[in-house]
């Protein structure tokens, strides 16, 4: 490491530079790579990459590979060239990778939408994106009628479309496309919990440094992982669908997630991670008792948490129900690829609260949001990331571009955060999400976690609600735990005794759940729709 560079907290003060004190990645020399390419000749020794859950059928990494090969070949035969965009609308399946990695070892670019979205949402997607062709399900094919697009079907039977393409021979003399690292491999629209949804564009080179990232982080032989997290977000694209076949795993794949259907697959198919958000790992904690009762949990070695930091409460609760799992922890975006910072160990999750070191050849600045000036260690701020996971940009929005990613190839997260003394990440709240209470910004993250240790709180969300007086004060959404019968002013005296008077909770509302996106993040956004209809 650079001399200048603190060994402890990663901090350059010549650039006001943190830097990842992970091992770093190397990008292949060659630069006319695909990924798919890239992943299919990683030496491992893994036997069967994919198991459907619900039906055992199994792909090995040969038929994987031939699969993908026949599909490319008859993608290639219909016209599809470099640079097209193909839609994929399903539920997480084993044939979803298949045409993921098909599609991006001819150079064209995949882009995946959710199931449960509207009719007009996918349309207004397509719509921007401008796919010539789908893949999708009988059952959810009246959401693309109106779209006048080519359609492939890709339910499990041989008779379909998709099952033809994959036992089609492959022809000899296809000619393919040269595909560069920096061409796009993905368009995958951002969650948009805080604005309209942007097509996040990702090249060859920003996949297969997550891939390495990941493929070193779980490189142990004899994984078996289950896949409950979509395959269309990215935490589900870049671990399930490309990531963890770099090293040999075997991936059990459900349709959707169902907790007991979940702990069944880790059952009978013997699982050893299980990737969840962190709704999925408070729900295991409540229903200890009856989950040990019912499923022998032995085989798991660790669980994987993604999409918010989870708290003291969460962590050792967890911990106090299941003693022999190690519980790791990410945090990433979109437009990082789903790169950012982990957690790599129980150790380091301890750290209560972080989102973990920066990830391997990742750089971090955290900027003062009103001056703009980079700031040093345990100062909050705005956290700027840079590194080879980065976004090219937003497809079709220039605007948007140059307000997120600056001519450095600084990515403007939005997120407030501060870095530790030993180089670990906090995250404090959205920056857009910030209460302004009578000049006095006030994060919700930090009032959910206090209500989230209330014994008889099950899940919290905070809001800005309009006042007059103060602009805006914090409203509480609160979901009460089983039998209790909790009130409003003892929420609210509950957080009054525990924070400074700006900070308190002024409204309170029950609800039965907290809207969140695929990926755990509370859907502010919907919770603010809610509250000003009600006004």
């Amino acid at each position: 490491m650079d001399q200048r560079i603190d060994p402890r907290t990663g901090f350059c003060t010549e650039n006001s530079t943190f830097y990842s004190k992970r091992k770093p990645i190397s990008l292949p020399s060659n630069e006319s790579l695909d990924v798919t390419t890239f992943i299919s000749s990683q030496p491992h020794h893994g036997n069967v990459a994919f198991i459907d859950s619900a039906s055992g059928r199994h792909l090995t990494y040969s038929q994987l590979w031939s699969a993908v090969d026949s599909v490319a070949s008859s993608l290639s035969d219909m016209g599809i060239k470099k640079g097209q965009v193909i839609l994929i609308l399903s539920p997480n399946s084993i044939f979803f990778p298949i045409v993921c990695l098909s599609v991006m070892s001819l150079g064209a670019i995949i882009t995946t939408t959710n199931p449960l979205n509207t009719t007009s949402e996918i349309s207004k997607q397509i719509g921007d994106s401008k796919p010539v062709l789908a893949f999708t399900t009988r059952a959810l094919l009246p959401k693309l009628e109106k779209s006048n697009l080519n359609i492939i079907l890709i339910d499990g039977d041989e008779d379909s479309n998709l099952g033809k393409m994959m036992r089609k021979k492959p022809g000899e003399r296809r000619m393919r496309e040269r595909v560069n690292q920096d061409d796009t491999a993905t368009l995958l629209y951002s969650s948009g919990t805080t604005g309209a949804s942007k097509g996040v564009v990702s090249s060859h080179k920003n996949i297969i440094a997550m891939v390495q990232n990941i493929s070193r982080r779980f490189s142990e032989p004899n994984q078996r992982f289950i896949c409950t997290v979509p395959m269309f977000h990215i935490y589900g694209l870049a671990g399930f669908a490309t990531g963890l076949l770099a090293s040999g795993t075997t991936i059990i794949v459900l349709s959707k997630f169902e907790m007991d259907e979940m702990l069944s697959a880790i059952v009978k198919y013997r699982a050893t991670h299980l990737p969840l958000v962190p709704p999925i790992m408070v729900g295991m904690v409540n229903n200890a008792d009856r989950i040990k009762l019912h499923y022998d949990l032995g085989s798991l070695r660790a669980v994987f948490c993604s999409g918010a930091p989870l708290s003291r409460e969460v962590i050792e609760g967890f911990l106090e129900k299941y003693p022999s799992l190690t519980i790791l922890q990410g945090y990433g975006l979109t437009e990082t690829a789903g790169a950012g910072s982990s957690t790599d160990s129980l150790e380091e999750s301890r750290r209560y609260g972080t989102a973990g070191l920066l990830s391997p050849s990742t750089e971090a600045k955290i900027v003062d949001p009103e001056t703009g000036m980079a700031l040093s260690v345990n100062l909050p701020g705005e956290l700027w990331l840079r590194g080879l996971t980065i976004m090219k940009g937003y497809f079709g929005n220039v605007e948007a571009t140059a307000t997120t990613l600056d001519s450095e190839g600084w990515l403007k997260t939005g997120d407030l955060c501060y870095i530790d003394d030993d180089g670990f990440i906090f995250v404090v709240d959205r920056l857009k999400e910030l209460i302004k209470y009578k000049g006095y910004q006030v994060a919700p993250a930090e009032l959910e976690a206090l209500l989230l240790s209330h014994p008889e709180i099950a899940d919290a969300a905070v809001i800005p609600f309009p006042d007059e007086e103060a602009g805006q004060v914090p409203m509480a959404y609160v979901v009460r735990k089983g039998g209790s019968s909790l009130a409003e002013a003892a929420v609210m005296d509950f957080v009054a005794t525990q924070v400074a008077p700006f900070k308190r909770v002024r409204r309170v509302s029950f609800v039965t759940s907290i809207p969140k996106n695929p990926s755990g993040k509370i859907l502010r956004k919907d919770l603010i729709k809610l509250a000003a209809s009600k006004i």
